[in-house]
């Protein structure tokens, strides 16, 4: 089990699944854990954390179980050294399986291990990787996808949710059930990645008419947008409107118009203790079941469970919690 670091990584894409892996040999496992680098010695990490990696890679036995690249926020200066890309294609060569933790999928992507493969990275990025890696599949809110040999994960802490799905696969559930309650995590976490980022991954158009209407809903998202209306709106046809949104943003008027609606459901949600059945009425959604349905869809979890998750920081969100239904 070879974890890489390099400068620059992310510590705790270095340190989430290695914990993973170390504590699940409490529980019989055996995993043989190495943190490698290209020489011996110590690598500073994104927070000013120096690893003291003990050894290079090339005392890494011939064969390797697993070997999990994590990455780097500035995932270009990563890619960028072609010692680190070729290192990490000679040690993929010599792997049962590749795991990679957030922005390391571009490097496993820019050492052709990704092309034709589905894969994730933190949401953040997803759009950087399918434009910077078209031969790849980017799975916008997965936490993590398998492929064949290679998993790859979404950002930071989903490596810990990689790395417990590695161990179930290896030593069963009641091993990885274990290590869950140890390090006091979800076994599985509910949701996808949606459910953390700001807005849908939605591509921005600089084409005026879509402006003018993505403009318009965005001022609104309560107002009922008739597509005609919004086609007057931008001064061109219902059905040329159509083509050109999708063409400009990847998605029909009416997908985005929910888009902005589930956004500023979102954020009252998040900064006001108002009921669901209000919430649902200001963002725009024709009721409270409209809107569940719609959260149910898109970041699989409902209102009221978003509201407790994302409100605070305190267990069970306690400063959420309401007596309406969500």
């Amino acid at each position: 089990m070879a974890v890489l670091a390099f400068p620059g990584v992310q510590l705790l894409d270095v340190a989430g699944p290695a914990e993973v892996f170390t504590t699940a040999n409490v529980y019989g496992a055996r995993y043989d854990v190495r943190i490698v680098s290209a020489a011996a010695g110590p690598v500073t990490t994104s927070a000013r954390v120096r690893l003291d990696t003990g050894g290079g890679w090339e005392e890494l036995p011939a064969r390797l179980g697993t070997l999990v690249v994590p990455g780097r926020r500035d995932w270009r200066a990563a890619v960028a050294d072609p010692a680190l890309v070729a290192g990490t294609a000679a040690l993929a060569g010599r792997a049962r399986r590749v795991a990679s933790v957030c922005a390391g999928a571009f490097m496993l992507a820019e050492a052709g291990l990704l092309e034709g493969r589905r894969a994730a990275t933190h949401w953040r990025l997803a759009r950087e990787l399918a434009l910077a890696y078209p031969g790849v599949t980017v799975e916008t809110d997965a936490l993590f996808v398998r492929d064949g040999d290679v998993v790859t994960s979404a950002g930071v802490t989903a490596g810990i949710d990689l790395a417990l799905a590695l161990v179930e696969e290896d030593h069963g559930p009641g091993v990885a059930r274990e290590v869950a309650r140890e390090l006091v995590v979800f076994m599985a976490r509910p949701g996808g990645q949606s459910q953390f980022s700001a807005r849908l991954t939605l591509r921005e158009s600089t084409h005026p008419a879509v402006r003018r209407v993505m403009d318009a809903v965005g001022a609104d998202p309560g107002a009922d947008r008739d597509l005609t209306a919004l086609a007057r709106r931008a001064g061109v046809s219902v059905r040329h409107l159509s083509r050109l949104f999708r063409a400009h943003t990847g998605m029909t008027v009416g997908r985005y118009a929910e888009s902005v609606r589930l956004e500023a459901a979102q954020a009252l949600l998040e900064a006001g203790d108002e009921p669901v059945d209000t919430v649902a009425a200001r963002a725009g959604f024709g009721s409270a079941e409209a809107m569940r349905r719609a959260f149910q869809n898109t970041l699989g979890i409902s209102p009221t469970v978003y509201r407790a998750r994302f409100r605070t920081t305190a267990p069970g969100g306690s400063r959420a919690r309401t007596t309406v239904p969500g």
